[in-house]
């Protein structure tokens, strides 16, 4: 059995030389040979043979280099064969290798000098074969970096070269649309300073025959502006003259304002007209119209299920916008003839709200604020009741039925 010591010399060293070939992919490299890994591979076998000799003393690392070793491709020479076979250890191995270490044995008792320096030399060739390998295989690596970073930069620059042709079409294009946007903006502003230009001189020949004319006509109104004067002042000359000579005392108050009084009430404005809301409207819109309401008879009427505090309120709000409106003079009327409780109620501005004397219904109430009116003044009285109708309209008043105040308040 063949033991490492008794290894001839040559097959030693071509032990050595396959081990430093592959020893950086040793894994794990020994302590003792981490620097020697770093070296080249020939150094390696040259300088940290005997370290990697004394390192295959350990069947693991040994077991491990084995492994390397035969991912290279191998040869026929004896030497080479039974190089591995001592590494790999596998069946029949020392028998392989004795007859081989005989054989080299019985060479190196003929010429050992010339065997140790083919030796030699074959590790060498055998650790430069490994560098080669090794080099192909990262020259590979590179190259085929080198062609993919290739393609990615002719795709980007063939990307970039088409964004370019874009732009630079789009730029042809906006500035042929900003020229043309120039000229016909230079072409626009040449028609506007020539309508300007003719406008200006149609609007001095306008304001020139203006003058003319309205010197024409104020000179024709002030000559009917005297005439007129002339004649409102004989006017007014001869009233103030006919009033001071028959000693016409100022009118103070209304006719109204003597029984209404007596009744203590409130007064609210309101617009109607005789036969539709819009008639009674433009008659409470005379001069001095006067506006008398039956209260209950229109909320009767018109809010029969509320209470007669709730219709007098709402009447008496509702009649406020309408006298608001017209400036009519407006008295609501509320029948208290069975009562001796008088209510103060709130009304708008313009409107009255009185209540009939206890003993005395609301229908008489009226016909004497009609009666109280002078004959020719505009009256209206709004009551549903026939005969309040027939008399406030035999004393001068026009009669109209609560619907159409309803109407009216309503709109």
């Amino acid at each position: 059995m063949t033991d490492a010591a008794a290894l001839p010399e040559r097959l030693r060293l071509r032990v050595v030389a396959l081990v430093s070939a592959v020893l950086p992919s040793v894994a794990p490299v020994p302590p003792p040979l981490r620097k020697v890994a770093g070296f080249a591979p020939a150094r390696r076998a040259r300088l940290g043979g005997s370290l990697i000799w004394d390192a295959l003393g350990d069947d693991a690392f040994r077991s491990h280099a084995a492994v390397q070793v035969a991912a290279i491709p191998g040869t026929d020479d004896p030497l080479d064969v039974a190089a591995r076979a001592w590494l790999s250890r596998d069946e029949g191995w020392q028998a392989r290798v004795d007859a081989i270490a005989e054989a080299l044995a019985t060479e190196d008792a003929r010429d050992d000098q010339g065997r140790a320096e083919l030796g030699r030399l074959s590790a060498q060739v055998a650790a430069l074969q490994a560098e080669v390998a090794a080099s192909k295989a990262d020259h590979r690596q590179e190259l085929e970096r080198a062609a993919a970073d290739h393609k990615v930069l002719r795709q980007r620059l063939g990307e970039a070269r088409s964004a370019l042709r874009t732009a630079e079409a789009e730029r042809d294009a906006a500035v042929a649309a900003r020229d043309r946007a120039v000229a016909e903006a230079d072409a626009a502003t040449r028609t506007a300073e020539a309508d300007v230009r003719r406008l200006r001189a149609q609007l001095d020949e306008a304001e020139a025959g203006l003058a003319s004319q309205r010197r024409d006509a104020r000179s024709d109104r002030d000559v009917a502006t005297i005439r007129a004067r002339l004649l409102l002042d004989a006017v007014v000359d001869s009233a103030t003259g006919l009033r001071r000579e028959l000693g016409l005392p100022a009118v103070d108050g209304v006719p109204g304002d003597a029984v209404e009084a007596e009744l203590a009430g409130a007064a609210a404005p309101t617009s109607s007209a005789p036969a539709t809301p819009a008639l009674l409207d433009q008659v409470l819109a005379l001069p001095h119209a006067r506006l008398i309401v039956d209260g209950y008879n229109v909320t009767k009427a018109a809010w029969p299920t509320a209470s007669l505090e709730a219709q007098r309120s709402r009447l008496v709000a509702a009649l406020g916008p309408v006298v608001a409106r017209s400036g009519a003079e407006t008295t609501v009327v509320f029948d208290a003839a069975e009562s001796t409780a008088r209510t103060v109620m709130p009304a708008p501005r313009g409107v009255r709200v009185v209540f009939s004397p206890e003993g005395v219904i609301a229908d008489d109430v009226i016909r004497q604020l009609v009666a109280a009116e002078p004959r020719g003044r505009v009256v209206v009285v709004v009551s549903g009741d026939r005969a309040v109708a027939r008399d406030v309209t035999r004393g001068g008043a026009r009669a109209v039925p609560a619907s159409v105040l309803i109407g009216l308040v309503s709109g």
